[in-house]
């Protein structure tokens, strides 16, 4: 009896941890260490199917799509279509571009990026920009959508053509009575094979030629915002072009301080050497060399950075390898503001694009007071069937004119709206007017003080020079200590740095100015 107790017991602390019933039945027969056993046993696999059962499923956002077979013949159709419309793209973009500023000269093979050459000019990188840049690409395919939609609003003039075959079992339902019922077919068959149709607008007062021409002004206007895209590109390319150019010079100006400061430890070893000099000059030096080495690593780093930013301002990833041919321009620009404004309001492609909208906006009022007039029409239909396939045939034409669902109120409000949109666009036009003389004045401003701060800061670098020649000399016989070394030699190294930046920018302000008004600016002879 007591076996027995003791059992039950066991079972029913075990159920009180699983809340459900074990799967395997008890032996009473079987020892306790048996039992016990079994027991634990149980438990383990309830627990482990347990945690089975509650395994979180990973959230995905989107479902994976099942792995196609590839169509390797479709996917070269697509390659092929996307190299043609790549290279129609480009062409425009190039033809764009060439029809203000001046032709590219290049000879790079601009659709073959494997074989990109190792030096490549300010001129080459524009023109492999105009080629390959997405932005452009978009642009130009963005233009010819809306070039389809003045073809789309003539298309109210096309006939529009309805053919079809039908067939048809009748159960005619009769209401009325007398002899006349029953002489009348409840039942029968309707063929209609062929049934044709055709209805043509003939005229609309002005209707669809106003939507055309509205059509043809926004596309007008995209063509104005594509232009604009390729001179941000092109301006982004020269920035870049010109950021590596000066971190270029960056790296050089850098190495050559090492190799100045490797010289003066080398001169202050043989001092301490010889007596004539402390140890703490050689320390000094050891330590200004270490320096100079670690902003040497630092120009190394902009310089490779420098490069992929170009490599993705012209759209071509492999192009951050090359080396640059072209200099920073050092010659003056023959600038004037007043023709440089007049210039930009001539050119200036977000300027003539905010015209050709409030352009747009006109005759968008002008359309929709014409909502208010009627449509002259012809129509025309023929059928051959009836109640055998070849019983009969039948035709119609003839012409109409007609008002389709005129709700004059809400022709009134559509009026407003279009005149609301059009003092909209006016409003628009005068803000960016306005942009145009203030990114006109900003750059012009920025371009002239980069101007004169070049003179200035080729003056300071030329002395910076001798008084770091002097100090270097009065090291090396023994006037001059470690201190006034260092001191000329920083002095010349941040009148070197100086002196690049201001051309760096002055290069910039000249980009820029080409950007806000739409057109190049020439060089003269005059070396600055």
């Amino acid at each position: 009896m007591k076996k027995i107790l003791n059992i039950a017991l066991i079972i029913s602390i075990s159920a009180m941890g699983l809340n459900s019933a074990l799967a395997k039945k008890v032996n009473i027969n079987m020892p306790d260490e048996e039992i016990v056993q079994q027991i634990k046993n149980d438990k383990a696999n309830v627990l482990a199917s347990s945690k089975t059962s509650n395994t979180v499923t990973p959230v995905q956002i989107v479902k994976p799509e099942k792995q196609k077979k590839v169509n390797k013949r479709q996917e070269n159709k697509k390659t092929k279509l996307k190299a043609v419309t790549k290279e129609k793209s480009s062409k425009e973009a190039e033809g764009m571009y060439e029809s203000k500023f001046p032709v590219i000269d290049s000879q790079i093979n601009f659709y073959d990026t494997s074989n990109i050459p190792q030096e490549v000019t300010l001129k080459d990188c524009i023109k492999l920009a105009i080629t390959h840049n997405p932005t452009i690409m978009s642009a130009i395919s963005n233009a010819e959508i809306y070039k389809t939609k003045i073809g789309q609003a003539w298309s109210n003039y096309f006939p529009k053509l309805t053919a079809g075959i039908s067939y048809s079992r009748n159960n005619m339902l009769m209401t009325m009575g007398g002899a006349m019922a029953g002489m009348i077919p409840q039942t029968y068959n309707m063929f209609y094979v062929p049934n044709l149709s055709a209805d043509m607008l003939l005229f609309d007062f002005g209707k669809t030629k106003a939507q055309a021409d509205n059509a043809k002004r926004i596309y007008e206007s995209t063509r104005y915002d594509a232009e604009t895209s390729i001179e941000n590109v092109i301006y982004r390319v020269k920035v870049a072009y010109y950021n590596m150019v000066f971190a270029k010079v960056q790296k050089e100006v850098y190495a050559e301080t090492v190799k100045d400061y490797e010289l003066q430890l080398k001169q202050a070893r043989a001092y301490y050497e010889i007596g004539k000099k402390p140890k703490i000059d050689v320390t000094y030096a050891e330590y200004n060399l270490g320096k100079a080495q670690l902003n040497e690593i630092k120009a190394k780093n902009t310089l490779e950075l420098a490069a992929v930013q170009l490599a993705n301002a012209v759209g071509i990833p492999e192009l951050a390898g090359v080396i640059l041919k072209d200099e920073l321009n050092s010659k003056e620009y023959q600038v004037n503001f007043t023709d440089l404004i007049k210039t930009a309001q001539e050119s200036r492609p977000s300027l003539l694009s905010a015209k050709k909208k409030m352009d747009a906006a006109e005759l968008t009022v002008r359309a929709s007071k014409r909502a208010y007039t009627p449509d002259i029409s012809a129509f025309g239909s023929y059928q051959h069937g009836g109640r055998e396939i070849n019983g009969d045939y039948g035709y119609q034409f003839g012409a109409q004119l007609q008002y389709s669902g005129v709700n004059l109120m809400k022709l009134k409000k559509q009026v407003d709206e279009a005149t609301a949109t059009y003092k909209k666009a006016v409003a628009d036009y005068e803000k960016e007017r306005q942009n145009v003389y203030l990114d006109v004045k900003s750059a012009y401003i920025s371009l002239m003080n980069s101007y004169d701060s070049i003179r200035v800061s080729k003056l300071a670098l030329q002395q910076a020079k001798e008084q770091q020649y002097q100090a270097f000399r009065r090291y090396q016989v023994g006037l001059g200590d470690a201190i006034e070394f260092k001191d000329s030699e920083n002095t010349y190294l941040n009148a070197q740095l100086d002196y690049y930046n201001v051309l760096l920018n002055y290069n910039i302000n000249a980009a820029e100015i080409e950007r806000v008004i739409g057109a190049p600016i020439h060089e003269s002879d005059v070396e600055l």
